[in-house]
């Protein structure tokens, strides 16, 4: 191999892994039927001029497993939050009770499940470009190495082989949490 190209699969392995969080806090994010705070975590809402994560305003507590409520901190952002909750498109009614807002967690039927089933297998697709896209970015280092001759035949070679099981074993971890979160949605 030659001494003065050296691809740093650490960095690539890293950032792939990020694009699996990040997928992993998205999927948190679905309900499925039972009550969890993770699913408010991709709520933003407006307060005090910017886009403020939902636990940064307000208290969120799981008092039994189909409700969830939300104690806001200031009375001014109730109805802030209240908006941003309904637009989120978690399909939840809040009902408010002074600062303190309660989100009931309905049943889900067939239809919502078909739903969110699709919606994880967005979040599914997403991170594998996320991850392709860092893909192209190790073979495009490799590519540049090789035109600047800095890089053999044989060592381009080797080099996108090791890049392409990184990205073939990553997709195959989205694919399996993609599954296993579609049972976990389709499970009554």
């Amino acid at each position: 191999m030659s001494e003065e190209f050296e691809l740093d699969l650490d960095d690539l392995q890293r950032r792939m892994e990020g694009a699996m969080a990040a997928l992993r806090t998205e999927f948190a994010s679905l309900r499925t039927g039972r009550a969890s705070a993770a699913m408010l975590e991709p709520v933003q809402v407006e307060a005090y001029g910017q886009m403020t994560p939902i636990n940064q305003v307000g208290t969120i507590n799981v008092p039994e497993p189909r409700m969830v409520t939300i104690n806001v901190w200031d009375k001014s952002l109730v109805n802030k939050v209240e908006k941003a909750i309904m637009e989120s498109g978690l399909g939840i009614n809040p009902q408010t009770n002074g600062t303190i807002i309660m989100l009931p967690i309905p049943e889900l039927n067939e239809e919502r499940r078909r739903e969110l089933s699709k919606v994880a297998g967005q979040y599914a697709e997403q991170a594998r470009v996320a991850i392709r896209n860092v893909r192209r970015d190790g073979m495009d280092k490799i590519k540049k190495a090789k035109a600047e001759s800095h890089l053999s035949e044989d060592d381009q070679k080797f080099w996108e082989s090791e890049v392409q099981d990184l990205t073939d074993r990553m997709i195959k971890a989205v694919d399996e949490a993609l599954e296993h979160k579609q049972a976990e949605i389709m499970q009554v």
